[in-house]
């Protein structure tokens, strides 16, 4: 219910969001009410558990993971996200389909990532010793009036039979050189907000679609009732969900080494042409109580250029979640380039407003707004 505000508040002034829960409008007020948690179990952790480890699922991912460093610097926490899996997926069908590969598994795509949550990057792609720009090329390029129409095989399946056909991925190929490696629904809100995500007819024509609250209460209903019948010993396959967090588990308990994306900030200097607070997206190597991120190298300046003001906007919203203020919120809010493209100032002022005050139950006291 908390969720109807964050998606749909914003159409009134023609600000359309795919996902809502990672930037934009509906991401920024739904860290508003997210920190204050993560803020507490950061200091449970500390205070009963400082040498845990805490893995984090919870979108939105960049900032619950600055939050918990945040409130306990020394704390052992990454966040997990498999929208780059979806992406290897890709890859791994298209060398299966063009180079009469047989049997490739998701893990035999070599990648490295760049970038941040939901708006992630490979710079370098090889599978079995071939690189795979050069097939990935012409594959965009057979590819990218018409689309893949095939079925999205992350876990959220059940919410969209086809969540998108790739359009937005394969146009940001062609625009900037390097694999966007999120889905669609995620990329378009990165962007400004007249390119990909103008109007629901523009989203049509880019193959993707918009995720309304009514479809997550579907969706939840027919999840919820799937765990029923799981819990009565129904239905009860025990097979690989395509997530790696047992993987991750096994390999800080020292049964093997294990390499994955992660989010986690950027102080080891993963991507040096980020700021180093930022919460990026980058490889790892998860080994017995350790994780090594991986230096990914300089994001290029055009996609740099992207990033940035949400880079930028991580600060801003932690700073207003913390402390209850509306400035930075609202300075978030105008540097978001979904909205900055479309809204004025006065309008975005009022919009956050009237957001915060229709959820103000989920909020801090302090957040109450004459």
């Amino acid at each position: 219910d908390e969720m109807e505000v964050d998606v749909h508040m914003p159409e009134r002034l023609g600000v359309w969001q795919s996902v809502g829960d990672t930037v934009g409008p509906g991401g920024i007020v739904r860290a508003l009410r997210t920190i204050p948690m993560i803020v507490e179990i950061a200091e449970a952790v500390r205070e009963y558990a400082p040498e845990a480890w805490v893995i984090n699922y919870t979108n939105p991912m960049a900032l619950c993971v600055k939050a918990l460093y945040h409130a306990f610097p020394e704390i052992k926490a990454f966040g997990c996200c498999h929208e780059v899996f979806g992406t290897q997926k890709i890859l791994k069908n298209m060398c299966e389909e063009r180079l009469g590969m047989k049997d490739v598994k998701r893990n035999e795509i070599i990648v490295n990532v760049l970038g941040i949550n939901h708006f992630t990057w490979f710079s370098e792609a090889s599978c079995r010793g071939v690189d795979l720009f050069p097939v990935y090329r012409e594959f965009v390029a057979e590819n990218n009036k018409v689309g893949l129409d095939r079925k999205d095989e992350n876990w959220m399946n059940e919410l969209e039979s086809v969540s998108s056909k790739n359009l937005v991925k394969f146009d940001l190929f062609e625009r900037y050189g390097w694999i966007a490696a999120a889905g669609d629904r995620h990329l378009a809100e990165f962007m400004p907000g007249d390119e990909y995500l103008k109007d629901p007819d523009m989203v049509t024509s880019w193959g993707y679609k918009l995720t309304t609250v009514k479809s997550r209460k579907e969706d939840l209903k027919k999840r919820m009732d799937k765990s029923d019948r799981l819990l009565a010993g129904e239905d009860v396959k025990l097979k690989p969900s395509g997530e790696e967090g047992v993987a991750l588990i096994k390999a800080l308990l020292g049964l093997g080494r294990f390499v994955s994306n992660v989010n986690i900030p950027n102080t080891y200097g993963q991507i040096p042409n980020l700021p180093a607070d930022t919460v990026v997206e980058t490889n790892a190597v998860f080994a017995r109580d350790s994780i090594k991120p991986v230096v990914a190298g300089n994001i290029k300046p055009d996609i740099r250029e992207l990033i940035m003001p949400h880079a930028k906007n991580q600060d801003l919203i932690l700073k207003a979640a913390l402390n209850c203020e509306f400035e930075p919120a609202f300075e978030a809010m105008m540097a978001d380039p979904n909205i900055s493209a479309k809204c004025r100032g006065e309008q975005v002022m009022q919009l956050l407003r009237d957001m915060i005050s229709e959820t103000a139950k989920y909020l801090p006291e302090k957040w109450k707004i004459d």
